[in-house]
């Protein structure tokens, strides 16, 4: 077996996208089923930056993985990428190292690709009309995953940093024949949307979109903050939505709005759907009903999009 090195770019397009989606179709229905767990994540903290370790193996399939991830939110202010990190596949049987991946690149890859599931699965078939709060590498990524699920008309776009929503917009307006709109505030990239996406890097425990500016029947995914408390949509908006999550106990740990809804006496456990559970149809939204994915991103979502993406280069080679 030769070691396989996939780049940033090898990882880029709707192929390889299509190919993590049904990669993450499969393993949340393993999840589901009871058939794997994806551990938690071990968390260093050393000065400005934080390490993710990430372990987990996907038994099924023959493979496991472990990302090293760092987490550097000032990194922004030097015009450097929020995360850096490299994930490594092996072999289960014969323990032999499989792929290296760009780590960075990965988690947005992943991340989108199980937002771009949940919309497949909540948002109505008809939605067009969608929100992104955020303009960098997750923006990108999420916006090429919505397009792959649904007809997107209308792309409204909230950024705080200027340069880099305009550099958004030039880069949208080459993958998309959707109208592209600069929004001046939140407020205004919300209100009405059919879809809304949040991938900020907030730290706050104060909400960014207050539950009322939500169009009743909007499908929204919430991937962005940046450790278990930090908040991106008002919890109160749980009340009424349709909330899914990876995986219960997983949201229950590291998701903000989750968190505070649960704790304010909002929502029980309960009332958190896993995405498996929607995939093998064992539940849905009522229809009309306001539905909420939050995500916290697994180990084992690494390892799924991992062996997707390293299936579709050997492909590609041969």
């Amino acid at each position: 077996m030769t070691m396989r090195i996939i780049s940033e770019a090898e990882m880029s397009g709707n192929t390889p996208l299509r190919h993590v989606m049904a990669s993450l179709s499969d393993v949340f229905q393993d999840l589901r089923g009871g058939k794997e767990q994806s551990p938690s994540r071990m968390l260093l903290n050393h000065g400005p930056s934080e390490m993710l370790i990430s372990p987990a193996g996907w038994m099924k399939r023959g493979v496991a993985s472990v990302k090293i991830t760092t987490l550097t939110p000032g990194n922004s202010t030097q015009g450097l990428p929020l995360i850096h990190g490299v994930v490594v596949l092996t072999d289960i049987n014969t323990g032999q190292i499989m792929a290296l991946l760009d780590g960075a690149a990965l988690t947005a890859v992943r991340t989108s690709a199980v937002a771009g599931l949940a919309t497949h699965l909540c948002a109505p078939a008809g939605a067009a009309d969608l929100a992104i709060l955020g303009a960098g590498v997750q923006a990108r990524a999420t916006l090429l995953a919505m397009l792959a699920v649904r007809q997107i008309a209308r792309v409204r776009i909230y950024s705080r940093t200027i340069a880099r929503t305009e550099a958004f917009v030039q880069w949208a307006r080459t993958v998309t024949a959707a109208q592209v709109v600069i929004c001046q505030s939140l407020f205004d990239a919300v209100q009405g949307a059919e879809i809304i996406c949040t991938t900020t890097s907030t730290s706050s425990c104060e909400p960014l979109i207050a539950a009322d500016w939500v169009a009743p029947g909007a499908h929204l995914n919430i991937i962005g903050g940046t450790h278990e408390d930090a908040i991106e949509v008002d919890p109160v908006l749980l009340k009424t939505a349709f909330v899914v999550v990876e995986t219960g106990p997983s949201a229950q740990e590291d998701a903000g709005e989750v968190r505070t809804a649960l704790n304010k006496g909002y929502i029980q456990p309960a009332h958190l759907h896993e995405l498996g559970a929607l995939i093998l149809g064992e539940v849905a939204a009522n229809e009309g009903q306001t539905t909420l994915f939050r995500s916290v991103g697994l180990a084992i979502e690494d390892t799924a999009a991992a062996l997707a993406l390293y299936e579709f280069r050997e492909k590609m080679a041969c």
